[in-house]
């Protein structure tokens, strides 16, 4: 696996930062979106704005890892396309971030494993990328298990309609490797030198939480450190009693659209839901 450093020389540059899911990635891209303009001689970023080719593509990413098939994958493949059609030309780096492009999480969709089909996602971007004359290279943001695992489960309960509590996701993902495992089979496919991982707990400065993907384009700690810090953190877990209520609105199985609905009153209002619940994780 590499280090975050530089990137390989050969080809026009790209970044494909594939998630993954809580490891701090919206403030991430909206400090990139905050800084876009000031670095837009180095970089062209593109993140999953709303109306933008980038939400389908993670839409595409995280179906894909659930159902397996030509389909599928011919999906994936032009959504990307899609995306890439929006990058000028131009000697920039193109740094595409979006979480989704790593799959479904642990408890999405019934599933339990680490993120089985990302070298394969990961793989067709690459093929997808060369013959639009790109030379990617990946970049997974990690974050230590024992707080990862309650963060996945309250956003699965958030936002995927899981049913499960914290004890059952906890037997449900008893099996889940470490990390490494994730890199060993992305090293396999793709080549250790193009795979970077990218530790949540070396981001020394929450104000500025993409400082690790901008030293892997190539920027110097003084450019980095000039750009306009982020003011307020964004997409934070919800309360106890929040997750709780919203599980339990899960097990009666709802449409998903009135779900979700629902979902946004208790994220906009929870005060509301201040019972004292028993605790489930940690944030």
């Amino acid at each position: 696996m590499a280090g975050a450093d530089s990137l390989m020389p050969d080809g026009r540059p790209m970044i494909l930062h594939l998630g993954v899911q809580k490891t701090g990635t919206t403030s991430l891209q909206r400090f990139l979106r905050l800084n876009a303009p000031a670095l837009a001689d180095r970089l062209m970023i593109r993140t999953p704005e709303e109306g933008t080719p980038m939400r389908p593509l993670g839409r595409a990413a995280v179906r894909l890892s659930l159902a397996s098939g030509d389909d599928n994958e011919r999906a994936l493949r032009v959504a990307f396309e899609d995306v890439l059609d929006t990058l000028p030309d131009g000697p920039q780096t193109a740094l595409i971030s979006h979480e989704n492009l790593a799959g479904a999480m642990p408890g999405n969709g019934g599933e339990t494993r680490l993120y089985p089909a990302l070298p394969r996602i990961a793989q067709l971007l690459d093929k997808v990328a060369q013959e639009r004359g790109f030379a990617p290279v990946f970049a997974i943001c990690t974050r230590n298990m024992t707080a990862w695992k309650p963060s996945v489960w309250a956003q699965a309960v958030r936002t995927d309609g899981y049913a499960g509590d914290w004890d059952q996701f906890q037997r449900e993902t008893a099996d889940l490797p470490g990390w490494g495992d994730l890199f060993r089979r992305m090293g396999a496919k793709l080549g250790a030198d193009r795979v970077y991982r990218l530790r949540l707990e070396d981001e020394t400065d929450p104000d500025r939480p993409a400082t690790q993907l901008l030293r892997l384009a190539g920027l110097d700690e003084a450019r980095i450190a000039a750009l306009p810090p982020l003011d307020g953190r964004a997409m934070e877990r919800l309360s106890n009693g929040s997750t709780e209520f919203l599980r339990r609105i899960n097990e009666l199985a709802l449409n998903p659209t009135a779900r979700d609905k629902v979902a946004d009153l208790v994220a906009r209002s929870q005060t509301l839901f201040a019972a004292d619940w028993p605790s489930k994780g940690t944030s």
